[in-house]
């Protein structure tokens, strides 16, 4: 789990970002040093939760087994996921992440509706990796 990045459990389950308070700007993965909008002199930044539900931006599936730091048993086959680009309904920044287990390409259409919700990216004995995933809410453009 990256610190900081999301926050809740099921329906209280969101995203963390920030927003400059002299701009507006909203910011994902979040910032907190500096105002990222190049137009802005800056101001505070402020931890804000984000949209839960967007519409799908773009989509594609990931065929390879990703490099460290992502981790992965390299004794078990590999299996591949689908990756969507959502755009939050408030915020209108876009969001890359996994979709929930089970869901291929051919599940997907540019306008669906989705909404973030608890992943697991990883667990052993010891650790449970968590972060977030798209699930597809049954809403089409």
């Amino acid at each position: 789990m990256v610190s900081g990045w999301f926050a809740g459990d099921g329906d209280d389950f969101h995203l963390l970002g920030t927003r400059c308070s002299a701009c507006t700007s909203v910011f994902f993965p979040r910032e907190d040093a500096f105002c990222r909008n190049p137009g802005c002199r800056g101001g505070e930044l402020t931890e804000t939760p984000l949209s839960r539900r967007g519409r799908i931006w773009s989509y594609t599936d990931s065929r390879y087994r990703p490099p460290s730091p992502y981790v992965t048993d390299p004794e078990l086959s590999w299996e591949p996921y689908a990756l969507i680009a959502v755009e939050l309904e408030s915020e209108r920044i876009v969001v890359l992440g996994q979709t929930v287990p089970g869901i291929t390409v051919s599940d997907l259409a540019v306008g669906m509706e989705a909404e973030v919700v608890p992943g697991v990216l990883n667990e052993d004995e010891e650790t449970t990796w968590t972060t977030w995933h798209w699930r597809l809410t049954g809403v089409t453009a």
